[in-house]
């Protein structure tokens, strides 16, 4: 498993932060003035990951495992909420999330926003999250074109994020997990500069750590207009010790 978080070349902060743990993972890209996205995506990654030593736990059974997990994204609205009442300088911030926990023999996906989570698989990539944007609603709807998104005046619009107001609709997907398989979770810093086959490419050619190196220099390479944040897991049986650590805006 890899993780980095790198301030994009057009940014004066990194509004990203990022957790990896031996049994979760989980990417936040916030938004807001005034250090206000920052602040969010810290505030969700630090609430998520003092929560998680609960789903590794033995002795809790795997439904209230997964009632906990779909939970914590109603935890981290409600401490952005608390947060930013007593600051009201970062009133209106708010932050996406996306989270992969394993849990007993599968892999649980908890998302809000437009971060991402790829699966590859087989020399295949797969997008498993659904991006929470207006012009990915236009795009099921059949009312805009994959080649309209790019120059979309509104691509940038989440239609779910966490923001304090409670207005948020989370949906936990569990996959079965499977030997081999890459997990990459990413803020739009990467996945809005560098193509699926772009980053299934680098991915496939090379370890997770020389991946790693090659998809961050890809986006600074075609500019980095927004912070870039990668995490990089692969489920395998063996039981390799993985220290928990704090990646972005939530490791200052």
């Amino acid at each position: 498993m890899v993780a980095r978080s790198e301030l994009g070349l057009i940014r004066e902060g990194n509004e990203d932060s990022g957790f990896v743990s031996q049994n979760l993972i989980a990417v936040a890209d916030g938004m807001g003035g005034h250090a206000g996205g920052e602040v969010a995506s810290k505030t969700a990654i630090k609430t998520l990951a003092a929560l998680q030593s609960l789903l590794a736990a033995p002795e809790v059974d795997l439904d209230s495992k997964e009632d906990l997990y779909l939970n914590m994204v109603h935890e981290m609205d409600r401490e952005i909420a608390a947060v930013s009442t007593a600051n009201l300088e970062l009133e209106g911030m708010g932050t996406t999330i996306t989270a992969l926990a394993i849990l007993n023999e599968n892999v649980s996906l908890l998302h809000v926003g437009d971060s991402r989570c790829y699966r590859i698989r087989s020399g295949n990539i797969e997008q498993i999250s659904t991006d929470h944007t207006l012009v990915q609603e236009l795009l099921s709807q059949g009312r805009i074109t994959h080649d309209e998104i790019p120059d979309h005046p509104q691509r940038s619009m989440l239609t779910q994020a966490l923001m304090g107001n409670e207005n948020i609709q989370p949906v936990l997907i569990e996959y079965p997990a499977i030997n081999g398989d890459i997990y990459l979770l990413c803020s739009d810093g990467l996945s809005g500069v560098l193509s699926d086959l772009e980053i299934l490419n680098i991915v496939k050619q090379n370890s997770l750590e020389v991946a790693l190196g090659l998809l961050i220099d890809g986006a600074y390479k075609k500019g980095a207009p927004d912070n870039v944040t990668v995490i990089l897991a692969q489920v395998s049986d063996s039981v390799e010790k993985f220290n928990e650590k704090f990646i972005g805006a939530a490791n200052e």
